[in-house]
């Protein structure tokens, strides 16, 4: 598991855990962050990642990604 600023753009991970104090988990949450959905960094762009989450593309910072706990996913090949 890692944060979400250091997946690979175009990857595919779950999201396993969202720290951070009270508020901005709850700022995450409200965003469609929430444990066990997908998310796929679509690009980086002025240091924040573009990312899909819950069919939406929003801009967090990276301090942001940082909060968020990953794990990857394989595709349905296993590759």
């Amino acid at each position: 598991m890692i944060p979400l600023s250091f997946a690979g753009i175009g990857e595919k991970n779950i999201i396993r855990r969202i720290g951070g104090k009270d508020d901005a988990r709850r700022h995450l949450n409200n965003l469609g962050f929430v444990e066990g959905s997908e998310v796929e960094i679509v690009t980086e762009a002025a240091g924040n990642l573009i990312v899909n989450v819950k069919e939406s593309r929003i801009a967090i910072s990276k301090e942001m990604a940082n909060r968020i706990v990953v794990e990857g996913v394989l595709d349905k090949k296993g590759a």
